[in-house]
């Protein structure tokens, strides 16, 4: 009897045993796993063709990053590259940074986004989208089109990261363009008002004082944050806007986003939608936002490299299809948001330098920025060489909101002084030669002895700034005595 109870309380404890023996053996697997190193899916490089790579082995829809293997002994071990199109199996990449020494069969890794360290405590980006630094502390500082500062100021310090893209905003969800943006410029200000909200071309070649008169709107304007995109230009220019164009009074309201010639067209491309996203972060925030972009044909360069390098065939001037889809995508992005229910919003508006090689006004890029702004500012040549500055062409143009933001006073004096610039302007060899006599023609007569105080007008120095209201009443008072 005492047998079979000695044997019957041995049981349950040797099935205490070996379950704990199970459960010890199950916790250091589970340490084991929790310790090992996760698999990397990668694909392999198998051709490599001027700017772009082909890479086979991997899923990954457009725009997503990649990091590339590099052989031992480079200083980095791998690069970034973005998958730019795919054709069947075979992946198109594009680097970011120039690379020598890939060899046959890389591996490519796809990339997580990672969000960028920041002080704030926010959570990390939706894995798959591409975010970069935003913020208020911002101000002030330079950076590239990753968000890395190049100002040599330590860290960036911002609030959030906003995506490179946007939705489309509803166009009849924006605001109207119903008041006016004080740029400071006399001619701009009197005879092609702007409104908060409207995106203006800047046209011109090289060399006719384009940079310098951003710089002066940017020192000057009313608006309250400015985004600055140098994107495409020569290196030493960035630093001799930064610091002699923009200046001190300009930079420390603004934002500076340079990605100049030498970067790779990928992030030409990205510093001009980080720019815009910086506008539209300040734009939520309900400011009135000035957003500089020089330039515009350089994005749309950059674009041009990409799609011919991946196979798309040219149409206009060299320029594929896929150029004219991005300009009013990222064109559009500008603008007025949707107000509050006490009718108050911010607003983005916008200047786009739009080069014109040789003077020609009908070059493909710049007849496409045309139709998509709202008017454009032309800068002459022929001023520009005469030292008449700024050398805004005012016959040639146009504000198309100008009408809906200005009183009857103001379009009446505008409709005149263009009248007396126009006249004298067809009349201006005879004029020159001594050809012409006075009495024949008497709003000729008229022009001709308005006519240094309308190229007096229309002249303003770099230090000089001009409100709007102050220009307007000196537009007006050229024709009290009428």
């Amino acid at each position: 009897m005492s047998d079979n109870r000695s044997q019957a309380g041995a049981e349950p404890a040797a099935n205490n045993r070996h379950l704990q023996a199970w459960r010890n053996t199950l916790g250091n697997a589970s340490t084991s796993v929790g310790r090992s190193i996760p698999i990397r899916t990668y694909g392999r490089l198998t051709r490599a063709v001027g700017l772009v790579l082909e890479a086979v082995g991997l899923r990954l829809p457009v725009g997503s990053d990649c990091l590339i293997e590099l052989p031992p002994g480079y200083a980095q071990r791998t690069t970034e590259a973005e998958v730019v199109g795919f054709a069947g199996d075979r992946l198109f990449l594009m680097p970011q940074t120039e690379v020598a020494g890939l060899l046959p069969g890389a591996r490519v890794y796809p990339l997580e986004a990672v969000a960028v360290a920041n002080n704030n405590g926010n959570p990390p980006a939706e894995p798959g989208s591409k975010r970069l630094p935003a913020g208020a502390g911002m101000l002030g500082r330079v950076v590239d089109a990753a968000g890395r500062p190049l100002d040599g100021l330590g860290p960036l310090d911002f609030s959030r990261e906003v995506p490179l893209s946007a939705a489309p905003i509803n166009p009849l969800a924006r605001a109207p363009i119903d008041s006016v943006l004080d740029v400071g410029v006399r001619a701009i200000n009197a005879l092609l008002t702007v409104g908060r909200g409207q995106r203006m071309g800047l046209f011109a070649g090289s060399g006719v004082g384009k940079s310098v008169l951003l710089g002066m709107m940017a020192r000057y304007t009313s608006a309250e944050v400015i985004i600055v995109g140098l994107i495409g230009e020569r290196g030493r220019e960035v630093k001799d806007f930064i610091e002699n164009t923009l200046g001190e009074e300009g930079l420390a309201r603004a934002i500076v986003v340079a990605a100049p010639a030498d970067t790779s067209p990928l992030l030409r491309l990205q510093g001009a939608a980080y720019a815009t996203s910086l506008a539209e972060y300040f734009r939520d925030q309900g400011k009135d936002v000035l957003l500089i972009m020089d330039s515009l044909t350089r994005y749309a360069m950059a674009q041009r490299e990409i799609a011919l390098a991946v196979g798309e065939p040219p149409a206009t001037k060299g320029y594929p299809p896929s150029v004219f889809a991005k300009l009013p995508a990222l064109v559009e992005r500008a603008g007025n948001g949707a107000r509050d229910a006490n009718g108050k919003g911010g607003a983005i508006t916008a200047f786009y330098t739009v080069l014109t090689e040789g003077d020609d006004q009908q070059d493909p890029i710049a007849d496409a920025a045309r139709a998509i702004l709202d008017g454009h500012v032309v800068l002459s040549r022929s001023l520009a060489e005469s030292g008449h500055y700024p050398a805004i062409d005012i016959e040639a143009s146009i504000s198309r909101a100008m009408t809906s933001l200005i009183e009857p006073a103001q379009f009446d004096a505008v409709r005149r002084f263009k009248q007396m610039l126009s006249r004298y302007q067809r009349n201006r060899d005879l004029i020159s030669v001594g050809a012409y006599a006075a009495g024949h023609d008497l709003q000729l007569d008229k022009a001709i002895a308005l006519y240094p105080e309308i190229e007096a007008f229309l002249q303003q120095g770099m230090a000089e700034r001009a409100g709007y209201r102050e220009a307007v009443t000196q537009l007006e008072q050229l024709f009290q005595a009428d």
